[in-house]
């Protein structure tokens, strides 16, 4: 499995609250994704999201349109993003 992690930075116009729904199933839409978690900075300025992939040539493959969702959230929840990386994730473990 493989990750994308966006780096946002916040504002005091940032909603606290998660992307709209329209852009979480645009995510989810995209061939090769297997979820999206976003996670809002308590104070720290900055919010991320990650998206998890079945493989890199998924991830690969939906660049363009990651983008152009990343753009358009971004504007929609008033944050600037910093930063965009790509990783393979290596241990994945959830409780239940």
């Amino acid at each position: 499995m493989f990750a994308r992690v966006s780096t946002y930075e916040t504002g005091p116009e940032t909603p606290s609250d998660a992307p709209s729904e329209d852009i979480i199933n645009r995510a989810l839409e995209m061939s090769g994704c297997r979820g999206i978690y976003y996670l809002h900075g308590k104070g720290a300025g900055k919010d991320l999201s990650i998206t998890l992939w079945e493989t890199e040539e998924a991830m690969a493959a939906s660049r363009e349109t990651a983008n152009r969702i990343r753009t358009e959230a971004s504007a929609a929840q008033n944050t600037q993003i910093l930063a965009v990386e790509e990783f393979e994730v290596s241990v994945s473990t959830l409780k239940d």
